[in-house]
């Protein structure tokens, strides 16, 4: 898989509203168009976490790949905001905070994340104008 050496992927959980609602406001808020988007549940976003050693059923968290390394939670959230312009961009600085910290607060949020934000009850068909950024999505 070339594909996710080219430009960073971001999957997630496409049933999820939160994290719908993370790709619009990242896209909306980029510095130029490079991250491609999947979801967890989609065949190439199966694929993708198989080849990193992962379960395919994993949809607990946020998962990144750039330049062929794969990061997930906090890590994944924090190294999105490299692709933002300013404000945003500075949040990547709490990368400095220890990650069991970090993951904590993450793994909170994402236990919680449908009960607060909601969930779909199929991956959500992205904007019209995200939609050529998204890859596979089944």
């Amino acid at each position: 898989m070339e594909e996710e050496r080219a430009r960073p992927i971001l999957l997630i959980d496409g049933v999820c509203n939160l994290c719908n609602g993370t790709v619009r406001f990242v896209a909306d808020r980029e510095r130029e168009p490079l991250l491609r988007f999947a979801s967890l549940q989609s065949e190439f976003g199966r694929a993708l976490l198989t080849r990193f050693g992962l379960p395919s059923e994993t949809m607990e968290s946020l998962v990144l790949v750039e330049d062929g390394q794969l990061y997930r939670r906090s890590d994944a959230a924090l190294r999105l905001c490299r692709y933002m312009k300013q404000p945003w961009a500075s949040a990547r600085y709490y990368i400095y905070i220890p990650r069991f910290l970090r993951d904590a607060v993450y793994n909170f949020i994402a236990q919680n994340r449908y009960r607060w934000f909601g969930r779909q009850d199929q991956c959500t068909i992205p904007r019209a104008d995200l939609a050529p950024r998204f890859l596979d999505e089944t």
